[in-house]
């Protein structure tokens, strides 16, 4: 009956929540636009240009790979954060040199993350009456770059890795939870409408009203919106999304000095989606790491996931512990 489950909690979810996915498109294609070659790294740089066909009109965007030497197909870290600059050369180098690929696209190209003019770019453009919130649409780049790189030669279409910082956080595990293609999930410092509980909260943690105050409720559906000032009548929990992911690999980056992304919350979500990872006989699948400091993207953050990518992917030994206890006052901490 697990399969029954998971699709009660689907419907639950994405269309309250999310206001529901865009559309697949009719086709995806991968035209290389560039290739050149790091100087004194052996590294290659690819540039492509994802081209998708929504209702009979395209839309594109870019899509940057950098491909460690060596002719035997690599595992991927795909990051959507473009628009920032958290995936800097350094991580770049990090990621490569344990013998993956690095990838990185700016998700705004199918949403721009602006109240004022997000309806007049990207996906709404060919989809004007649209009901689905921008964390969709961002979403739907993530898998469109997956459609992409399963057709690119040097790829190990069944070990890609997507990872984000918070609003784009939010995005991954939205987007793991549902495509099944994705091989590792990872949001990080994700908060409220990613990996945070929306019943119980820590003290600062966001709830529905700050995505009024900061004007970035357009990231989510309708219905969502309508519960400002009430989190705890939400019908449904963030661990729904953890539990759509597995048995996949998930692995949540936290902070715990960032109270907005509430870290006791998020490491409650993890013990509650264990309890999925653990009936469907994957246990290990599931991991958290938290290190200190607050809302960032860090070199830590991207190191352990190249750890659980390490473990996953590269059968390699590791020294870290993924699952470890944390927070013993958990549940005084939550109300």
């Amino acid at each position: 009956h697990w399969s029954r489950r998971r699709d009660e909690m689907r419907t639950a979810i994405l269309p309250h929540e999310y206001g529901g996915m865009p559309p697949a498109p009719d086709s995806t294609t991968a035209v290389r636009r560039c290739t050149s070659r790091i100087r004194g790294t052996g590294i290659e740089l690819r540039i492509y240009e994802i081209r998708c066909v929504v209702c009979d009109r395209e839309i594109s965007f870019s899509l940057r790979l950098w491909i460690p030497p060596g002719e035997a197909p690599k595992p991927v870290v795909l990051d959507g954060d473009g628009c920032w600059r958290y995936f800097s050369d350094d991580i770049v180098s990090r990621v490569v040199a344990r013998g993956n690929i690095a990838a990185s696209f700016d998700r705004t190209a199918l949403a721009a993350d602006d109240r004022d003019n997000y309806r007049d770019t990207g996906l709404y453009r060919l989809l004007p009456d649209a009901g689905f919130g921008a964390l969709s649409a961002w979403a739907w780049g993530y898998h469109r770059c997956v459609d992409a790189l399963a057709t690119i030669d040097g790829v190990r279409p069944e070990q890609i890795a997507i990872t984000g910082h918070s609003r784009g956080g939010k995005t991954v595990l939205l987007a793991g939870a549902t495509d099944e293609r994705i091989a590792l999930v990872n949001p990080n410092n994700s908060g409220t409408g990613g990996c945070a509980p929306n019943h119980r909260k820590t003290d600062k943690a966001e709830v529905v009203a700050d995505f009024f105050r900061s004007g970035n409720i357009f990231w989510f559906g309708k219905d969502f919106a309508e519960h400002r000032d009430r989190d705890a009548e939400l019908p449904y929990e963030q661990h729904y999304l953890h539990a759509l992911v597995a048995p996949r690999l998930l692995l949540q980056t936290e902070a715990y000095e960032d109270a907005g992304a509430s870290p006791p919350g998020s490491y409650a979500s993890c013990l509650e989606a264990r309890r999925v990872y653990e009936f469907l006989g994957a246990p290990e699948a599931l991991g958290w790491a938290f290190r200190e400091g607050g809302h960032n993207h860090q070199v830590e953050d991207y190191e352990a996931l190249l750890d659980f990518m390490d473990c996953a992917f590269h059968e390699r030994d590791v020294r870290r512990d993924f699952q470890r206890s944390l927070f013993p006052d958990l549940y005084e901490l939550l109300t």
